[in-house]
């Protein structure tokens, strides 16, 4: 048996690669038997019978040391042998047998090798030179870049719905010398995560969900019913509520006779975005004895890492945002996104027969206005009559408690010259007077002033109030928000997500027509010592008309008492229809657009105008409301440029579509049957391409 051992080790040395010798030995005994010559050679010439017995020495010594260098040289060669077996037998064992799955791809991500742990990670089998993308689309991402080392996660679309598997993936490159490969190398250490990403999953979808939902038409609704039929449809409310909520595995209870609180986890509010909150629809097919729907607004917010008392804080927020877009919807933030998801929003805004928050909000303007040393009122840029009548009606207020008052003007505003050199001749049409003193005119030129020309100066407590918008950007002159802080708002659009924050009061009401008649009303209940000249009462009137135009659209009850409180006052409708007069260009640019419109299934119009010419906004706009004169038109469109390399949008819709939400999409909003976008650094072709496809989705 030791034989064959040692003969089994002699060939294995013999078969082991040639290996370098132990050269320190060697010189050594080289060395030694160099110098022991020498000294022979010197004791021959004085002794020969001595000589010949040290070189007999030498030789012996010689043979000796050739041996045991021999000797030496094996027992390295079986050590580094028997080493570098075993790293390599050690390395193959570790690599094969690893928890981590590893790969290996060339630079055209073909498979150059794979550990057996690639294979129950892939379920199948793995061979070379398969192209990996093809096996495993998701471990190669699309456009990335495998030049530096790093990792990611990705979710294995190829698992069942159910098994949710995520693997860890780090990457390395790798260049091998060119004597073994020529290329790239990419190496793939490849983990399974699933469990840690699916309690994750599991953690998040656990969270707790709050909603406040309120009947956003209650006293309209109630309004001259019995106590039992009240009781009968608010029942029927709570029933559905009640199953929308089982449905959800959720609990609801009602706080107060037109709210309700719902408690849902994560995952129900998943599916309810999934089913785009159809409770919304549920809840509008229930009428009352006037035939009047059912509707309610939604605010919901998800508890994250914050308190509970911030996430109910934050669900009244949105429940808020929701009203203030005219209810009938749904207004969702979810942990993380940068704005709220909005649902619903189908039904036009129902108009408050009641005026107590008018005179409300008018006590309120009184008092803030009076602690105010200054007061400075601006509408939205490129001014309309109506932001420009409205702000002139505030103006009115603060000039009636003798405060110093200006009204800032954008630089675009050539859609108000008439009014603006109107103000200037104190006449109006074919030369008629307004009817007011001759000191007016200097009033006025003092009052209104350009974004460029105001500086709050020494003011110690300046008030700014924003009327006819309620998005920073879009005002005539944001820095003025920022360095006035007390801020009141009044507005008619619906309440968008980037509202003007850290304001004192909010006024919006989209059920009304115009800003104008909020004002109007306003003006109504300030005081006994207020009193409306001609042109304050005329600048309010136009805007009330151009809103609706002309009392067709948008037009309720109040619409109609406030115009008659301003033709009381002196509103002039001839110089109104002065002010809305158009030239032979307009006229001309109305009708380019109206021939390079078309008419798309479902009551559709879209035009477009390529030129860059002063007012377009205002003519898009007059053309937008042209189209809906069409038959069988639901909703028009206009597309325009602007200068700066800008695309301008005119929506308009009769009612039956929500053109706000359309306008978003595109950065924009407005009201339900009026809105407006404008995309910078856009093209009008493609911007029309764009716009047609969303509002094919809604006709």
């Amino acid at each position: 048996m030791k034989k064959q051992a040692g003969k089994k080790a002699s060939e294995r040395t013999k078969a082991a690669p040639k290996l370098p010798r132990n050269l320190t030995a060697h010189v050594d005994f080289a060395v030694f038997l160099t110098a022991f010559g020498l000294m022979l050679v010197i004791l021959a010439g004085y002794d020969g019978y001595m000589a010949a017995m040290g070189a007999a020495l030498w030789i012996a010594l010689a043979a000796f040391a050739r041996e045991r260098c021999r000797d030496r040289d094996n027992r390295f060669a079986r050590y580094l042998n028997s080493v570098v077996g075993a790293i390599g037998f050690m390395s193959k064992t570790a690599s094969e047998n690893l928890p981590q799955a590893i790969l290996i791809v060339n630079d055209d991500f073909r498979i150059e090798w794979a550990n057996d742990r690639v294979k129950g990670v892939m379920g199948q089998e793995i061979a070379e030179n398969i192209d990996i993308r093809e096996l495993w689309p998701n471990l190669v991402p699309q456009g990335k870049d495998f030049a530096e080392e790093g990792e990611f996660v990705f979710a294995d679309e190829r698992a069942d719905e159910d098994s949710h598997r995520f693997f860890k993936v780090h990457y390395v490159p790798f260049n091998p010398p060119t004597v073994v490969y020529q290329g790239r190398l990419t190496i793939f250490y490849i983990e399974d995560v699933s469990e840690l990403y699916n309690l994750r999953e599991e953690y998040r979808l656990s969270r707790t969900a709050l909603c406040y939902v309120q009947i956003d038409n209650y006293d309209e609704i109630t309004a001259s019913m019995s106590e039992t039929e009240r009781t009968t449809l608010l029942l029927e409310v709570g029933k559905r509520l009640d199953a929308w909520a089982g449905s959800l595995a959720g609990l609801m209870r009602r706080i107060r006779s037109d709210t309700y609180v719902v408690i849902i986890t994560r995952a129900a509010l998943e599916k309810a975005l999934r089913d785009k909150f159809d409770i919304l629809d549920k809840v509008r097919e229930l009428k009352n004895s006037k035939n009047m729907p059912v509707t309610l607004s939604v605010g919901v917010a998800v508890a994250d890492e914050r308190t509970m008392a911030h996430t109910g804080a934050e669900a009244g927020r949105n429940l808020d945002l929701a009203l203030g877009r005219g209810g009938d919807q749904a207004a969702v933030t979810l942990p993380g996104a940068d704005k709220p998801l909005f649902f619903g929003g189908k039904t036009q805004a129902v108009e408050k027969h009641t005026r107590v928050k008018s005179r409300v909000v008018a006590h309120a303007v009184r008092e803030i206005m009076e602690s105010a040393d200054a007061v400075f009122v601006m509408g939205h840029a490129n001014e309309d009559f109506d932001a420009v009548g409205a702000a002139i009606g505030v103006a009115r207020l603060a000039l009636s408690l003798n405060l110093p008052t200006h009204v800032v003007l954008s630089e675009q505003n050539a859609g108000i010259e008439k009014l603006l050199n109107l103000i200037d001749e104190q006449t109006g049409a074919e030369g008629e007077k307004i009817g007011v003193g001759g000191s007016l005119g200097e009033e006025y030129r003092d009052l209104i002033k350009h974004a460029d020309e105001i500086a709050v100066g020494t003011a110690i407590n300046p008030l700014l109030v924003v009327v006819d918008t309620h998005i920073p950007h879009l005002t005539a002159a944001p820095r003025l928000l920022e360095r006035i802080k007390k801020i009141i708002v009044i507005d008619h659009h619906r309440r968008a997500e980037k509202a003007i924050v850290g304001s004192q009061l909010v006024y919006i009401e989209p059920s009304a027509s115009s800003t104008s008649e909020l004002v109007s009303e306003i003006v109504s209940y300030f005081g006994d010592d207020i009193e409306l000249t001609g042109l304050d009462a005329t600048a309010l009137y136009a805007g009330i008309v151009v809103d609706t135009k002309n009392f067709t659209v948008a037009t309720g009850v109040r619409t109609f008492d406030a115009a008659a409180f301003l033709r009381r006052a002196g509103a002039d409708p001839v110089i109104v229809r002065h002010l809305f007069r158009s030239d032979f260009e307009t006229t001309m640019a109305l009708a380019k657009i109206q021939v390079n419109s078309e008419y798309y299934k479902g009551g559709l119009v879209i035009g477009s105008f390529d030129e860059v010419i002063p007012n377009v906004q205002a003519i898009a706009a007059q053309a937008a409301d042209s189209f809906l004169r069409i038959e069988n038109t639901r909703m028009s469109i206009v597309c325009f440029n602007l200068p700066n390399n800008t695309v301008g949008i005119s929506a308009r819709s009769t009612g039956e579509i929500n053109v706000q939400v359309l306008m978003e999409q595109f950065g924009g909003g407005g009201h339900a049957n009026v809105a407006g976008a404008q995309i910078k650094n856009a093209n009008l072709a493609e911007i029309k391409e764009k716009v047609v496809a969303a509002a094919k989705e809604l006709v």
